[in-house]
């Protein structure tokens, strides 16, 4: 695999922050995968496979002491091969073998791809590009999920599925649209009504919609909403009217995970909700972080990440602030193109049972012989020889299965936040080739967040990654929001109160700059927040070197050489550039309320963000974990210290006093040596 956007009250978000406006939680299922549970297995597609290859996989899986399989996602024809004829049969055979051999089940409604019946009798579910051509559907999510004739026949074949299953004993969750965040926006007529309908849910008339749009630049004012098409999503086209068409297309999938999970709740309300979203995927994507709570009952996702600081945001993204375990519904094992590397499954199980991860399913169980993924490599190969890859995995199965008495899954709770943003991340990136946007912020998104989220998480100190509009923040110590290009009311609102309460926000470059609109303020910068960090900013520079100076009493010399002149009114200086014209201010802090607020003047980057937090954690008493060279993580659990090398080298760690590894059988005295993909566990 893969390597209403509407302003909330503040009623409604305090009962979102509290839970009580949640769909679902494991409050009250003390039958839902919990403490002292953990589970090990791989995705497996039984229509691949004959009955006798069937029945010799899973005796595989036994003998491996897999307790999960995920089954049914991208196979809609296999259960429904014509409109309103399911046929069950062969799966109630894999369903029983899975249960005799004490293996549970996450069962994926496979809402995508569509079958090709469907596309046949309802055409309006095929894809129109945005120059007019309708698509056949040649790859899978090639389906336009907005259609209604698509959404009826899902909801139907969902609810066929979900009752069928709904008691049988193997069943452990249901999930929703493998990768639905990774599916095709569509241009057809149709879509382009539907569009309007959407504009005028959310802006009423047209006045309201050309203010919006900013209409009036250049000759662009719409008279009649039938003067009103679809944004291009390659552009060209201005920025207010690409965030729409995103949000509307976000709107369209939160909608249809939301109709797929009112018939879990009414046909298996006893399963959770475990689903594989992409909600990042940059082909489309939507705004999961601002309405998970709707459809999701444990953060869960594909976990195709080569590096820590990657893979931990993403499982903290998908995780929100719920406090169930997380999942890894697909986990690499080999990958397209690449067969695998020993050591290298084991010690990314072992990282994400480090991030409060729960099951780890390996993606695959088989290696594909035909389709787009063909030469993806799984556990068993294409002659059905089991590969080193399943032995690894079986070992993996046997270490957790002892971890299960020893404190995991690992309960996290975090006190710092990283503000993640849908909405910025795309305004922030406009389509070309003429939006200045592209010009301005040169920093990608995504990068910001990561160099915000890595010094802290790099001191071994767990972290949420949030929603600020969508949360309650008094939970957490510390708010970074980093380069949250769009500054809503709702947000706006969360962190005036937050930091007035006693909180300690941090903002840095590119924050703030437009409304919900994808319009500059025409007030102070940063927008609706600049009395709360007691500063405006308007200029900004890129230096043709590092610039260099002193935060927090360590040395600071940038990456990303841009930086915005901040002007103080309230706010106290932190430190100061050497070699920038004016010696212009690196960061300054602004009480406000109870709490304090800074402003950073540089895209967030590891070398300006680390001095800060450090000169932080002990006056807001936050405590980093165990000390350990880059690349390896460390956490306290029930005693006992968990280490994962994850820097592709040997390291070696200074430990206190003599210890015992539990996994290697080792006694190490003062130091601890990892080689590489190296983990242990101390007591």
């Amino acid at each position: 695999m893969k390597h209403k956007s509407l302003l909330l009250g503040s009623a409604i978000l305090l009962a979102i922050a509290s839970g009580t406006a949640q769909a679902q939680g494991a409050a009250g299922h003390p039958d839902w995968p919990g403490a002292g549970q953990l589970f090990v297995g791989a995705c497996y597609q039984p229509v691949d496979r004959t009955p006798d290859e069937i029945r010799n996989d899973i005796a595989l899986m036994k003998k491996a002491g897999f307790t999960v399989v995920r089954m049914g996602d991208l196979s809609w024809d296999y259960f429904e091969p014509a409109e309103g004829v399911y046929d069950f049969k062969a799966f109630d055979a894999v369903m029983d073998q899975m249960h005799a051999a004490g293996i549970r089940v996450i069962l994926d409604i496979s809402g995508l791809p569509a079958p090709q019946w469907l596309h046949h009798k309802y055409p309006g579910v095929n894809l129109v590009a945005q120059n007019g051509t309708t698509l056949y559907p040649a790859e899978r999510y090639m389906d336009d999920i907005s259609d209604p004739d698509y959404r009826r026949v899902v909801k139907d074949f969902a609810d066929a599925l979900t009752k069928h299953y709904a008691h049988h004993p193997a069943l452990l969750a249901i999930g929703f649209d493998n990768e639905v965040g990774n599916g095709f926006m569509s241009w057809s007529e149709a879509d382009r009504q539907r569009f309007i309908a959407w504009l005028k849910n959310r802006y009423g008339d047209l006045p309201a919609l050309n203010k919006a749009w900013a209409t009036q630049r250049w000759s662009r004012r719409i008279d009649d909403w039938d003067e009103v098409r679809l944004p291009y999503a390659d552009g060209p086209g201005p920025a207010e009217r690409y965030l729409d068409l995103h949000r509307f297309w976000s709107d369209v999938t939160i909608d249809a995970l939301k109709d797929l999970e009112a018939i879990r709740e009414k046909n298996t309300p006893d399963k959770p909700a475990m689903s594989n979203l992409w909600d990042s995927s940059d082909r489309k994507g939507f705004d999961y972080l601002s309405s998970y709570r709707s459809y999701v009952s444990y953060g869960s996702y594909g976990f195709y990440n080569g590096d820590a600081i990657g893979g931990g945001f993403e499982t903290m993204m998908m995780r929100g602030a719920l406090t169930t375990p997380s999942w890894f519904n697909e986990f690499q094992a080999g990958g397209g193109g690449y067969y695998g590397s020993k050591g290298h499954s084991r010690m990314w199980a072992w990282f994400g049972l480090l991030n409060g991860g729960q099951g780890m399913l390996a993606w695959t169980f088989n290696s594909h012989r035909g389709g787009e993924e063909q030469a993806l490599f799984g556990l068993v190969d294409h002659d059905d020889t089991p590969s080193w890859k399943l032995d690894e995995w079986a070992t993996i199965a046997s270490e957790f299965k002892k971890m299960q008495a020893l404190g995991f899954p690992r309960a996290l709770d975090p006190q710092v936040a990283i503000a993640y943003s849908f909405e910025s991340k795309v305004a922030s990136n406009p389509p070309g080739p003429s939006n200045t946007v592209r010009q301005y912020v040169t920093t990608p998104y995504m990068d910001q967040e990561h160099n915000a989220f890595a010094p802290v998480y790099n001191d071994n100190i767990d972290v949420a990654v949030v929603n600020i509009g969508h949360e309650d923040l008094g939970r957490y110590k510390m708010v970074v929001v980093p380069g949250d290009y769009v500054m809503d009311e709702a947000s706006a609102d969360n962190i005036r109160t937050y930091v007035r309460n006693g909180g300690t926000a941090i903002m840095t470059a590119f924050s703030a700059k437009v409304d919900e609109h994808s319009q500059w303020f025409d007030t102070p910068l940063p927008g609706r927040l600049s009395d709360v960090f007691g500063l405006k900013t308007n200029a900004f520079y890129r230096a043709y070197n590092p610039l260099t100076g002193k935060l927090g009493g360590e040395d600071v010399k940038t990456t990303i050489n841009f930086y915005e002149v901040l002007e103080p009114s309230t706010a106290q200086v932190l430190g100061r550039f050497d070699n920038a014209d004016g010696s212009p201010p690196i960061a300054t802090l602004n009480h406000y309320g109870k709490g304090q607020a800074i402003y950073v003047a540089t895209p967030a980057q590891p070398s300006v963000m680390a001095p800060l937090y450090h000169s932080l954690y002990a006056g807001l008493g936050i405590h980093p974990g165990p000390k350990t060279p880059d690349g390896v993580y460390a956490r306290a659990v029930n005693g006992r210290t968990l280490y994962v090398n994850a820097s592709y080298g040997p390291r070696d760690v200074t430990i206190d006093g003599t210890r015992k590894g539990l996994l290697t059988g080792k006694t190490w005295s003062g130091t601890l040596h990892l080689d590489a993909d190296g983990v242990e566990l101390l007591q």
